[in-house]
């Protein structure tokens, strides 16, 4: 035999309720022998209880009476053939006079005891049970009801009764004697004291009572239909990367639902887990879904933990003083204390010193706990042996819960590195020694960060999903997101990475999206957006949304926006960029952005500040990390000033050679911005600093390409008439070159902690000669690479290949 039982949602509408009653009806003509327990319809509870307190305040509770009649008699209409439908009419409307009768009794009161209100509530149960068991009547003519208060004997707490397992056990045998070839439909929730006095058994009693009639009946399952696909590894509504666990241990399934999984209770489970029952959670809206398994053993997964759970929204009390150390029973004393009263401990961690314990309780708790502590206490606090207790507020639990952590080292170290590297701070820690369950209390603020990060970090065959803010959509900006969106399948695929850009700023306007901007659309989307730019707003949105994983994205050439990078770096966001100036300031500001990056575990990548998309800054401190030396460093570190000097050659002029490679893309549109030589020394600039340099800008010894005049004509067309009128400088430049077999090249040195750059020249030995075209080119000579030096050499500029980049920096932040 099966125990099936429905929640709610199952019995909530005339859809809901068909759907219950086909899996009802393949159970039984599998000859299961099913019985069946009901909730009350969805929302019934809340209604009957907004019933009952109405009439105890004399507020007419005749609408909502009504709106009950009006639920189950448009189901009884639906789903029962005409000739049928008055009987259950009948039946249900004599239980609504009961009902009303005994609400107009707790009005005439005025009050509303334990007693009372689970009376009223029992008619949930009793309703829904009755009227399905006589749609299922049609179909199942040997279908009955029965009120499960006849047969669960309990005691007297009235809310939360306990239930009389002797007793209980021997009525439900007997109804079942009385009954074996019936279909039964049972009444969860509710039961009976000595005295006939309707009870319930509590949070979760529709499942309490499930696994009651499934222990005394030794069923082969008991299973809980609901609206979800069996237990989640978390809260779907969270973490939408949840999925559903194909099987769970008793203690794996208590310890998700005690810390939050709504999905069964608790208690529900003892009786199960006594008689190694097997518990299914399965969907009633998706019945071929196979949903979880709940048993004695779960065995190895394929992951360390089985899920993430959480309480949103508790409450800690500190107590701590001297009069605490080494007094025994002290711990007895104060909790023996708090459960007297009804409340209900979260969590308890303690000092090794026995200094101080801290407890977590619900917030509604919290305040009574204070006052408690110092009635019971007073003469400890009266002596200074205790402070008073504090409380804090506004905190969450969030727990990995999994048999299979012993056994896996590095489990915490886990834990907390997924929740450092996203600014969470924890509060408290608590793990058993069975090392089942590591909880940590953090700011309810940061919970759905938290749990999506953590579920990020644990469940490795998901992908890790970088949130992206970026600025800047230009040239670089815009073939950046052409670039993810063509590679987003392969990033997921080979390297487990998620990119969504979820907020797009330029200089007009800025959009934001939680859950990913389409890049195949971006541009529409931004166009259309009705948020003006503010760089200081986008800022902020980006630190309030609060997201897991965040990476702020600089792909421009302003100076404002490296004004942010610290705060950036303080709220846990990485920093990936293009833009030099950062970086190129003072030596002050460039350490003080890599202690901050490093200070708070965030990533700062700039690879493109050097060499566009060449490797160049990676090399670099790879070289470092693995104890090289330099010795020195040469480059050629612009594309546009290679350009010009390879095709200065044979008969073209100087003026010539800048004129085409404007005209062809390679400058500025002022082409004195590239042959001022100004950026080139930031990238030089960078490269020493990195290789552990203290080095400001005025310490660059920057030689010049132009004469003086071209460098200060007011504009453009007058820089080019005195380029025209330098052409013999350059011309005999190119001749001395020539007879000396050698070409001209602007190269920037870093050696002995000096760095210059200036027009050389150099002949075929050097690496540097065969450069051709627009490529970058870079030459380490270190201890280890002294005899021929490491060279890095390619196309040096481009939006394709500085986008391409910054997406490399984008995906290390990944990995």
């Amino acid at each position: 035999m099966k125990v099936l039982k429905f929640g709610g949602t199952s019995v909530g509408t005339v859809e809901s309720i068909s759907a219950m009653l086909d899996i009802v009806k393949k159970a039984y003509e599998q000859d299961e022998k099913p019985l069946v327990i009901l909730s009350a319809m969805a929302g019934v509870t809340n209604l009957l209880t907004k019933m009952a307190e109405n009439a105890a305040a004399r507020v007419s509770f005749e609408e909502d009476l009504a709106v009950l009649e009006e639920r189950h008699f448009h189901v009884v209409k639906k789903l029962i053939a005409i000739k049928f439908q008055n009987p259950v009419f009948t039946k249900i409307k004599l239980m609504l006079n009961d009902l009303e009768d005994i609400l107009q009794g707790i009005s005439a009161l005025k009050e509303l005891s334990p007693q009372s209100k689970d009376l009223v509530v029992s008619f949930g149960e009793r309703l829904s049970n009755y009227m399905v068991s006589k749609i299922m009547e049609q179909y199942v003519p040997q279908t009955e009801y029965i009120n499960a208060s006849h047969y669960v004997k309990t005691d007297s707490s009235f809310g939360h009764a306990h239930v009389n397992e002797e007793l209980t056990q021997q009525l439900i045998q007997s109804l079942i004697h009385t009954h074996a070839q019936k279909l039964i439909f049972v009444t969860g929730f509710i039961g009976s004291n000595e005295h006939g006095r309707v009870t319930t058994l509590g949070r979760g009693g529709s499942d309490y009572t499930a696994a009651i009639f499934g222990s005394v009946l030794n069923a082969s399952a008991i299973e809980i239909w609901t609206d979800v696909n069996g237990m989640l590894t978390a809260d779907p509504r969270i973490v939408k990367k949840a999925f559903s666990l194909p099987l769970l241990s008793y203690t794996e399934a208590m310890e998700l639902s005690y810390f939050g999984a709504k999905v069964i209770y608790p208690p529900t489970m003892i009786p199960a887990f006594l008689k190694k029952i097997p518990i299914v959670i399965r969907n009633t809206f998706e019945p071929d879904f196979s949903g979880t398994i709940i048993q004695f053993e779960s065995g190895r997964s394929e992951f360390p933990i089985k899920g993430i759970s959480s309480i949103s929204d508790i409450s800690v009390v500190n107590l701590s003083g001297s009069g605490m150390i080494g007094k025994s029973g002290f711990s007895g004393r104060l909790f023996t204390l708090l459960a007297r009263e009804q409340i209900n401990v979260v969590l308890i961690t303690q000092s090794s010193s026995e200094h101080s314990i801290t407890f977590a309780v619900h917030p509604d708790d919290a305040t009574k706990a204070v006052k408690l502590i110092g009635i019971e206490f007073e003469l400890e606090l009266e002596a200074n042996k205790l402070t008073l207790p504090t409380v804090e507020n506004d905190l969450s639990v969030l727990a990995i819960v999994g048999e299979n952590m012993k056994r896996t080292p590095g489990m915490s170290g886990r834990l907390f590195a997924a929740l450092s590297r996203n600014g969470i701070n924890v509060r408290a820690i608590a793990q058993g020694s069975s090392e089942l369950n590591i909880s940590v209390i953090i700011r309810k603020e940061n919970l759905a960060k938290a749990l999506n990060a953590v579920h990020d970090a644990f469940f490795a065959a998901l992908k890790t999903t970088l949130h992206v803010f970026a600025l800047g959509t230009g040239n670089i900006g815009s073939t950046m997101f052409r670039q993810i969106h063509e590679q987003h399948e392969f990033l997921l695929e080979n390297n487990d990475v998620e990119i969504k850009v979820t907020g797009i700023s330029n200089s007009r306007k800025m959009h934001f999206d939680t859950d990913g901007v389409d890049l195949s659309t971006w541009e529409q989307v931004l166009d259309s957006s009705t948020e003006i730019a503010d760089l200081s707003a986008f800022i902020e949105r980006m630190k309030t949304m609060n997201l897991p994983n965040c990476v702020f994205v600089d792909n421009t050439a302003s100076k404002l926006p490296s004004t942010y990078y610290v705060d950036i770096f303080k709220s846990n966001i990485s920093i990936v960029t293009c833009n030099k100036i950062a970086n190129s300031g003072s030596f002050e500001q460039y350490r003080i952005l890599r202690d901050t990056a490093r200070k708070y575990g965030v990533d700062f990548f700039y690879e493109t500040n050097v060499g566009a998309g060449l490797p160049i800054v990676r090399v670099l401190k790879d070289l470092m990390l693995s104890g090289d030396r330099i010795v020195k460093i040469e480059a050629i570190l612009s594309g546009t000033i290679s350009y010009i000097f390879n095709n200065f050659v044979g008969d073209a002029s100087f003026y010539d050679v800048v004129k085409q490679a404007q005209g062809l893309g390679y400058t500025e549109p002022d082409p004195r911005d590239d042959l001022g030589g100004v950026d080139f020394m930031r990238k030089m600039l960078i490269l020493a600093r990195d290789a552990g340099y203290v080095i400001e800008p005025a310490d660059v010894d920057l030689g010049a390409i132009l004469p003086q005049a071209c460098l200060e004509a007011s504009s453009v067309d007058d820089f080019y008439a005195e380029l025209l009128k330098a052409d013999h400088y350059f011309k005999d430049l190119k001749s001395q070159a020539k007879s000396e077999g050698k070409v001209i090249r602007y190269i920037g040195k870093l050696e002995e902690g000096k760095v210059s750059i200036a027009l050389e020249m150099v002949d075929e030995n050097h690496p540097f000669y065969a450069l051709s075209g627009s490529d970058n080119i870079i030459s380490f000579t270190t201890e280890r690479y002294k005899e021929r030096p490491l060279v890095v050499k390619g196309p040096g500029a481009g939006a394709e290949v500085t986008a391409a980049g910054v997406f490399a920096d984008l995906v290390n932040v990944g990995a």
